[in-house]
């Protein structure tokens, strides 16, 4: 479990077709797990600043992770304790689905509006003043349509994440809040 309270953000060393390694000031170990970008990995080989994960396929396929080149920056997350701080909303790392960014617009005092394309995976699940994960991000939902969402990003967040980097048609990994994932597979029972 995560929070979608980014700690450090890395840099893309290397892609394999089965791995990745990212450069990051964050204290692991193997076996620990690691939120990259929202996707959940497990790190194999910690050595010096450098992280390693094995990654399948699937996660390849379902996430931007294997659009992210060599220098490209990610955000990370190591996964919660007991008695850690849950300071966003609970994130599972299990990325439902890749959108692309639509608007990325700067506001006034260093603040900036996102809005994120609707995949059909997330329909039904994403609600105003709901919380919906962008790139391992706890995010607030400030406005809603059938098509896309939208929140307004904070200048902490703009600074410590890899979001105030994003531009139109970046593609982003997507997360439902967990709760409004048990909702809804209770109200189709």
């Amino acid at each position: 479990m995560f929070t979608g309270i980014i700690q450090a953000v890395g840099t893309v060393l290397a892609r394999s077709r089965s791995g990745l390694q990212v450069q990051a000031a964050l204290r692991a170990r193997p076996g620990d797990s690691v939120a990259v970008n929202g996707a959940c990995l497990t790190i194999t080989k910690p050595v010096h600043g450098t992280l390693r994960f094995d990654v399948s396929d699937e996660t390849w396929s379902l996430t931007n992770l294997g659009e992210r080149a060599r220098g490209a920056r990610v955000n990370l997350e190591p996964a919660l304790r007991a008695g850690d701080p849950l300071g966003g909303h609970l994130v599972s790392g299990h990325v439902d689905a890749r959108a692309r960014v639509l608007a990325f617009e700067r506001l006034p005092n260093d603040f900036a509006r996102l809005r994120v394309q609707l995949p059909p995976a997330l329909k039904g699940l994403v609600a105003l003043k709901g919380s919906v994960a962008v790139d391992g991000v706890s995010l607030t939902v400030t406005k809603v349509s059938p098509r896309w969402f939208e929140s307004v990003l904070v200048p902490h967040t703009l600074s410590q994440s890899s979001l105030g980097r994003l531009a139109v048609g970046a593609a982003v990994n997507l997360e439902a809040d967990l709760l409004a994932r048990y909702v809804r597979a209770a109200l189709r029972r």
